[in-house]
Order: structure tokens, then C-alpha cells, then sequence
């Protein structure tokens, strides 16, 4: 069953975030869009790379409304070493997010039981708590968060412009199509 369209789960736990422990739960990612990218753990490989990505886009995702939420099945603890230690870690102005219970992968389809860890997965959800994108796969490619951020303004983009739809590699600025009995079979 497909996740797409969906209310996310109720969950509460524990994320590093500027120095801080805070508390990142469903309800406080209500009220504007939200990036959530899991990874595999902290310490790994291609994580840093993907998180030092996602913090030299940052200021995009803010100036579109969103949060960004970097989720592993460690802790907020380790989170916080994982900062204070990795130059690339160190750049990130979110949130990291801590599963150690593993309730957020398991939700989101992206917990690997064996080794209980995470698939790379990117969900973006809008400010109700509905999921709009969702994208998962291995955890040896690592992903281009500046797709990601097309396709958030992709996503706000049809959320304020109902019967509008933004084509293949539409961005911003762009021309959209209004489906109708008109274009089947002219494009």
C-alpha cells in the first residue's frame, strides 16, 4: 500500500537540533511543509555527504517553508557527537532526528530488519501532515537534495493551484498544464 496521501504516523521522540535536545513529534511538524530524509545511521559513509548537501540548500528549503528532518535509528545522543565531529555533519542547521525504537522506519517503510537500519528514503509532507512525495532506495546511491527541493515547490506549486499539474522537470517559474479531455493525445 502505497503511503502517498496519507496522514503520517503519531510518534514523539528526540532530535539534536542547534546545540540543543529538542522534541520532534507529528504535531510540531504540523503548520509548514516537512523534508524528511532517512538515512542508514550516523558515523556511515554517504550520510555526511547527504546531510552536508542538504545544509548548503538549506536556506532554500527555509525560504520555501519548510523544515528539513534527518532521521537515523540512533540516538540524539549520537547525533549530537555525530555534529560535533564530522566537519560535514557539523554544517547542519536542522534537526537530527533520532529512532532508536525504530517506530519512525517501520512507519514509513523504510526499516531494514536485519540490520536494523534504515533505506535512504525522502518523504516530502505538507503543513497537515499529509504525505505528498516519497522516494526510496539502496543505500550505496546517495541522493541530490536539490531534486528534493523541485520537487517541495513542485508540491506547494499544485497544493496552491488545484487542477493544475507541473510536468517533467517542471521548476519554478515554469509552464504548468491544466488536464482536459483537450490534451489527451496532443502532447
Amino acid at each position: 500500500m502505497s503511503l502517498i496521501n496519507t496522514q503520517i504516523p503519531v510518534f514523539k521522540t528526540q532530535a539534536f537540533h542547534n546545540g540543543k535536545f529538542v522534541e520532534v513529534s507529528n504535531e510540531s511538524m504540523k503548520g509548514k511543509w516537512s523534508v524528511v530524509i532517512f538515512m542508514p545511521a550516523a558515523f556511515t559513509f554517504n550520510c555526511p555527504t547527504e546531510v552536508e548537501d542538504a545544509a548548503q540548500n538549506y536556506a532554500e528549503f527555509q525560504k520555501a517553508n519548510a523544515e528539513v528532518y534527518i532521521v537515523t535509528t540512533d540516538t540524539h545522543f549520537s547525533h549530537k557527537v555525530w555534529h560535533e565531529t564530522s566537519p560535514a555533519v557539523g554544517q547542519a542547521k536542522f534537526p537530527l532526528v533520532g529512532d532508536p525504537t525504530h517506530t519512525l522506519t517501520r512507519a514509513f517503510g523504510v526499516h531494514i530488519e536485519e540490520e536494523g537500519l534504515a533505506l535512504r528514503g525522502t518523504f516530502i509532507i505538507n503543513p497537515e501532515g499529509v504525505i505528498k512525495t516519497l522516494e526510496i532506495h539502496d543505500n550505496a546511491i546517495a541522493r541530490d537534495v536539490k531534486e528534493t527541493l523541485r520537487k517541495l515547490k513542485a508540491a506547494q506549486f499544485v497544493a496552491a493551484n488545484p487542477g493544475q499539474v507541473c510536468p517533467a522537470k517542471w521548476n519554478e517559474g515554469a509552464k504548468t498544464l491544466t488536464p482536459s479531455l483537450d490534451l489527451v493525445g496532443k502532447i
